[in-house]
C-alpha cells in the first residue's frame, strides 16, 4: 500500500460524516482488498512453493517400506561412522599436537598456542576441522599467561566427541522407529549384545544374562522415563552418566570399591537379585507384602507398604522383579528427584499434589506405633510436624509438593521419617551419632 493512498483514505475519513459502522465497513473492505493483493490474490500456486516437512512412517503390513526405510538409516549410520576419527588418526593428531606445543609447560602439562593450534588444524586433515575453531579454542583457555591450552584436555575434548558420537550411532542401529529414542525391548538388546564387551562381566553365567539386563535397564527407565512413557531419548541417554557407568567395566583392573558404587557390575547386580530371591520365602517368583516387609531392616511402616501395593504393578497382589527394581531405586537413590517422585506419589493418598498436615499424621502415627512396640517413647507429632516444615520450607505454609522437597534438598530426610522407623530414629539421634563418630575419629589419631 503506497503512502499517498493511505494519506488519501485517511483524510477521506476525516471529511466524511457516515456512520461508524459505515466506515468500520469500509475499512474491512479496503484492508482485505490490499491483503489480498500483497499475498498475491487468490492464486494458491504460491502454496506449492512450501517445502514438505511431514513424512509418514510405514505402517505395519508395508513390509517393502520398512525394509528400505531400515536400509537408507544403516547406509547414513555406516556414512556417519566413516566421518569420525579412526585409531589411527587419533594417534595422528596426538603426535601433530605434541609436535607443535609452545613452551613453556605448566606444571606437566604441554601447552599450545592459538596460533599452533590453527597450525595443526591445517595438517590434520578434513575429519578434524569441526575441532580447531575459535569456539572450542575459547572453551579450554582459563588461566594461563600466555593465552595458551593445554594439549591433554584439548585431546581428551576431542576423544570425549568422538566417543559420544560413536555411541549415538551404536544406540541408533537399536532405534528401530527411527524416531531418536529407544524402547525398552531396544535398549534391552542393545545392553545383551554389549556383554561380551565389558571384562567385569566375565564372570556371569549366562542363566544370569536376562537377569542382569533387566536389572541394567530398569535404571535408564527409572531416572529418564518419569512419565512412564516407555521410551527414553537417545539424547537423554547420552547426556546422563549411566552410560558411563555401564562401559566403565570395560575396565579390567576395576577396583572393589567401584564395582560395589556400580549399579551396573556384576557384584551390584547379583547383591540385588540375591536380596530379591532371599525375600522371596515361598519361591514363586514374586513378592507379597509380608515378604517385602523384611526389606533392608525391615523397618518400613505397614501404612508405606501398603500403600506400595496400592500404586505399584502387581499381579494376584504380588510385586515382579521389575516392580522390585523400581522400588529399590527410589530407596536407594531418595536424594533424586525421580526417587522423590515415586514416593511422593506414595504418600499423596488423595493424589492432590500436595501433602498436608493430615497426610504427614497419616503415614507419622505408624512410626509411631513402631516405636510403642519396640519399647521406646513415643515423639510428639507436633514437634514432628514443626520440623518438617523448617525443613523444607514450602512456598504454602500448610502444604508441602513434590517440587519443594526437592528445592529443600532435604527430601530424603523427610520421607525416611515418615517410611521407616530406623530412618527417624537416625534422625532423632543424629548428633549423638555424629559425636560418637568424632569421639571415633579422635580415638583413631590417638592411637597413630
Amino acid at each position: 500500500m503506497n503512502s499517498y493512498l493511505v494519506v488519501s483514505t485517511c483524510i477521506h475519513f476525516c471529511s466524511d460524516e457516515r456512520t461508524e459502522e459505515e466506515k468500520k465497513a469500509e475499512e474491512t473492505a479496503l484492508f482485505t482488498k490490499y491483503y489480498t493483493e500483497w499475498r498475491g490474490g487468490g492464486n494458491r500456486e504460491n502454496y506449492r512453493n512450501i517445502p514438505r516437512f511431514y513424512y509418514r512412517l510405514p505402517a505395519e503390513d508395508e513390509v517393502l517400506l520398512q525394509k528400505l526405510r531400515e536400509e537408507s538409516r544403516a547406509v547414513f549410520l555406516q556414512r556417519k561412522s566413516r566421518e569420525l576419527l579412526d585409531n589411527e588418526e587419533l594417534q595422528n593428531l596426538w603426535f601433530l599436537l605434541d609436535k607443535h606445543q609452545v613452551p613453556p609447560m605448566t606444571g606437566e602439562e604441554a601447552m599450545i598456542s592459538y596460533d599452533s593450534f590453527l597450525k595443526v588444524g591445517e595438517k590434520a586433515g578434513v575429519k578434524c576441522k569441526q575441532f580447531f575453531t575459535a569456539r572450542v579454542y575459547a572453551k579450554l583457555l582459563h588461566n594461563d599467561p600466555y593465552g595458551r591450552i593445554s594439549i591433554m584436555q584439548f585431546f581428551n575434548y576431542v576423544m570425549r566427541k568422538v566417543w559420544l558420537h560413536q555411541t549415538r550411532i551404536g544406540l541408533s542401529l537399536y532405534d528401530v522407529a527411527g524416531q531418536g529414542y529407544l524402547r525398552e525391548s531396544d535398549l534391552e538388546n542393545y545392553i545383551l549384545e554389549l556383554i561380551p564387551t565389558l571384562p567385569q562381566l566375565d564372570g556371569l553365567e549366562k542363566s544370569f544374562y536376562s537377569f542382569y539386563v533387566c536389572t541394567a535397564v530398569r535404571k535408564f527407565f527409572f531416572f529418564l522415563d518419569p512419565l512412564r512413557t516407555g521410551k527414553i531419548k537417545i539424547q537423554d541417554i547420552l547426556a546422563c552418566s549411566f552410560l558411563d557407568d555401564l562401559l566403565e567395566l570395560r575396565d579390567e583392573e576395576l577396583s572393589k570399591e567401584s564395582q560395589e558404587s556400580n549399579w551396573f557390575s556384576a557384584p551390584s547386580a547379583l547383591r540385588v537379585y540375591g536380596q530379591y530371591l532371599n525375600l522371596d520365602k515361598d519361591h514363586n517368583g514374586m513378592l507379597s507384602k509380608e515378604e517385602l516387609s523384611r526389606y533392608g531392616t525391615g523397618t518400613l511402616t505397614s501404612i508405606f507398604l501398603d500403600r506400595v501395593y496400592q500404586e505399584c504393578l502387581t499381579y494376584d497382589g504380588e510385586m515382579d522383579y521389575k516392580t522390585y527394581l523400581d522400588f529399590v531405586l527410589a530407596l536407594e537413590n531418595r536424594k533424586e528427584p525421580a526417587a522423590l517422585q515415586y514416593i511422593f506419589k506414595l504418600l499423596d493418598m488423595e493424589n492432590k499434589g500436595y501433602l498436608n498436615v493430615f497426610a504427614l499424621n497419616y503415614f507419622f502415627r505408624a512410626i509411631q506405633e513402631q516405636m510403642k512396640i519396640h519399647g521406646q517413647e513415643s515423639v510428639s507429632f507436633q514437634d514432628v510436624k514443626d520440623e518438617i516444615f523448617d525443613m523444607v520450607k514450602p512456598k504454602d505454609p500448610y502444604k508441602i509438593t513434590l517440587q519443594d522437597l526437592v528445592n529443600s534438598s532435604q527430601g530424603d530426610t523427610v520421607t525416611s521419617i515418615l517410611i521407616d522407623l530406623n530412618g527417624f530414629w537416625t534422625y532423632e539421634n543424629r548428633e549423638v551419632l555424629v559425636a560418637n563418630d568424632n569421639d571415633s575419629n579422635t580415638a583413631d589419631l590417638d592411637d597413630t
